[in-house]
């Protein structure tokens, strides 16, 4: 779940069609140790004012993640592609080359996320050398 949300519309291309900029941070448990930030753009090809969750969306981001993998300390930059709909974000991620640091120069992997306004599930398959 994010720590903070901070999504703003950038255009208005119809009365219920936008396009946002997100900037968020969470924090992550498990095989992941630390914290992300996100910084990602999205298109609403359906958006309600009264109830924001009743909306579909495609969203490209990146997330900058820090803190631990296994142990390793260090960083990477995450590639966030997916799509909203009913209440449900979910997302294919992919490790871009060269952007490890530290212990964790080297790393690559691919993985999924699928998020619920309460649940976040993420399975990555590292390659750490």
């Amino acid at each position: 779940m994010p720590k903070k949300w901070d999504e703003k519309t950038y255009e208005q291309v119809s009365p219920n069609t936008k396009l946002t900029r997100t900037v968020a941070e969470f924090q992550y448990t498990g095989q992941l140790q630390g914290e992300g930030l996100l910084d990602c753009l999205m298109f609403y090809s359906s958006f309600d004012e009264k109830d924001p969750h009743n909306a579909t969306a495609e969203y490209v981001g990146l997330i900058r993640f820090k803190g631990n993998v296994n142990g390793r300390a260090g960083s990477f930059v995450l590639e966030d592609r997916g799509a909203f709909q009913a209440v449900t974000a979910k997302s294919s991620l992919r490790i871009l080359p060269g952007s490890g640091t530290d212990q964790l120069e080297g790393i690559s992997g691919i993985g999924t996320s699928v998020a619920t306004p309460k649940t976040c599930n993420i399975e990555l398959e590292l390659r750490i050398p």
